[in-house]
């Protein structure tokens, strides 16, 4: 072979294998900015959300109104376990506005004695970041939380009125509409503002039609329901719980969290876990068929 073809070659060969080394060096290119972000989230240092937060009045616990009718459950647009896409018809019920905080669980806590919320084990990521009064109590079992509820007169929702008190009437699939934009909540990356949980209703437009805040972001949510595939009517009969945990079932978990990344995250998306399990990324609010008052007067942060 000719001495210059050669070199022609080896040209060839070393700026072909340079192509995706130098892309590597230069790293990928990041994402334009969302122009809604800014009207969005007010952006935190992610280190001081607990500090920040303790230095905020304590927000009240309140509960909304669902009224009686039928919504659109499921969505034909999303995985197996989201379909069929139906009209549903529920009675009214009363919904947490919020996520239950760790303030509000606490008082559960020191007046019941029941276990502090908190990992099973030492092997806690951000566990500093996540104890902040008006944040959303994380590390707590499906056991916790359905103790706290029957504790405050409530108990915990069921899919069925989880996704109506999240979705409204009209089949959305985000809390604000149908733009999947995911700045307008408390998700994967710090992009909007936190590394970790924020204060309950931080997000604006993670607001459902009837005003319920963070169904969308912020924590994954316990619901009543054992898991199955296909969601069961509101009205259908209930397995037998000893059906399901006797052959060791899973609780149905509703909404995505700080940590949630994807293409698939919708109001509508449905995951499961063993009742037990506790993590950073999983939270609960209560539902009643009537309206719950606090029993006393909450304080505020400073004690006051």
């Amino acid at each position: 072979m000719d001495g210059r073809l050669k070199l022609i070659l080896l040209a060839v060969i070393l700026f072909m294998v340079g192509m995706p080394v130098s892309g590597i060096l230069r790293g990928t290119k990041a994402p334009p900015p969302d122009p809604e972000l800014a009207e969005v989230v007010k952006p935190v240092q992610a280190t001081d959300a607990s500090r920040a937060d303790s230095s905020q009045p304590i927000i009240r616990e309140d509960m909304v109104f669902i009224p009686s009718g039928e919504f659109v459950q499921g969505t034909s647009q999303g995985g197996f376990n989201e379909r069929p896409e139906r009209l549903v018809i529920l009675d009214g019920f009363w919904i947490d506005r919020y996520e239950v905080t760790n303030h509000h669980y606490i008082e559960f806590v020191e007046q019941t004695g029941h276990r502090k919320p908190g990992p099973p084990s030492r092997y806690a990521k951000r566990l500093a970041q996540l104890r902040g009064a008006n944040q959303p109590v994380a590390y707590v079992s499906w056991h916790d939380a359905d103790a706290y509820c029957k504790w405050k007169g409530k108990r915990l929702p069921r899919e069925a009125e989880w996704e109506k008190a999240m979705r409204g009437i009209d089949g959305r699939l985000w809390p604000w509409g149908n733009s999947p934009r995911i700045h307008k909540a408390n998700l994967g990356g710090v992009e909007d503002g936190y590394e970790a949980t924020a204060s309950v209703g931080s997000f604006p437009l993670d607001r459902s039609p009837y005003g319920v805040h963070d169904g969308f972001g912020n924590l994954m949510e316990w619901t009543q329901n054992w898991y199955e595939e296909q969601a069961r009517e509101p009205n259908d009969p209930q397995p037998e719980e000893a059906n399901f945990a006797d052959r060791g079932g899973y609780k149905t978990l509703r909404g995505a969290g700080y940590t949630s990344y994807g293409n698939d995250l919708r109001i509508t998306a449905r995951s499961f876990m063993v009742p037990d399990f506790r993590d950073e990324t999983i939270g609960f609010r209560c539902v009643s068929s009537e309206k719950k008052t606090p029993a006393s007067p909450l304080a505020a942060a400073t004690g006051e």
